[in-house]
């Protein structure tokens, strides 16, 4: 019987989040354009039918593959950054920490559902990419948060710009993985990165 379907008294009947979860697998090794029917439904053990009365059709598959990927990959990117509330520089270090362990992570495909989605943006229609900028843009709002904290001593705007490198550094990563990239060497990075906004977040309080 499919992965994710399972007989009861006399009728087929299926885990949702099971089968979202094979659905988000094929859209983040495959991406959009390649994420056919006859994978989806594979992946999903689902058959047509089931497929499109539960889930709609493949844009609405999509968003719902995106919104659980939130909810399993990038929570804990989030609450690693809520860790330290009071340090920036570790909840940065944690982050990239959090990052680097989901990379190495052997049970789940290379690289980053949004990442690879946000290269197709061309090719999504107008609510997939508002899904995807969405995630991206919460993503750099998180960062910001955790970098609050060293508003006393660093600009407001200079810690805009770190939460947007820190972000597209992340994004790096994962681009890079994707393309076998070591991890040891991703570490690198994401260390070169840390030690960057660490120093940046050293900077002696302004003066008048």
């Amino acid at each position: 019987m499919a992965e994710g379907v399972r007989q009861m008294a006399g009728r087929k009947q299926f885990d949702v989040d099971t089968a979202l979860d094979g659905a988000m697998h094929v859209f983040w090794e495959h991406g959009y354009a390649e994420a056919s029917l006859s994978r989806l439904l594979t992946a999903t053990g689902l058959g047509r039918g089931s497929l499109y009365s539960t889930f709609g059709g493949k844009d609405e598959l999509l968003q719902r593959s995106v919104r659980r990927y939130a909810e399993l990959f990038a929570a804990p990117m989030s609450a690693a950054l809520r860790s330290r509330p009071d340090d920036p520089t570790a909840a940065v270090r944690a982050f990239f920490d959090t990052v680097l362990t989901r990379l190495a992570d052997p049970e789940v495909p290379a690289g980053c559902l949004i990442t690879r989605l946000a290269a197709e943006t061309a090719d999504l229609d107008a609510p997939v990419r508002e899904v995807v900028a969405g995630a991206l843009a919460g993503q750099r709002a998180e960062i910001r948060a955790a970098l609050r904290p060293a508003e006393d001593a660093v600009s407001a705007e200079r810690l805009d710009d770190l939460a947007l490198y820190a972000a597209a550094i992340n994004q790096s990563l994962t681009v890079l993985h994707l393309a076998g990239t070591p991890v040891a060497e991703l570490r690198t990075i994401a260390d070169l990165a840390h030690e960057h906004i660490a120093a940046a977040l050293a900077t002696p309080p302004r003066t008048e």
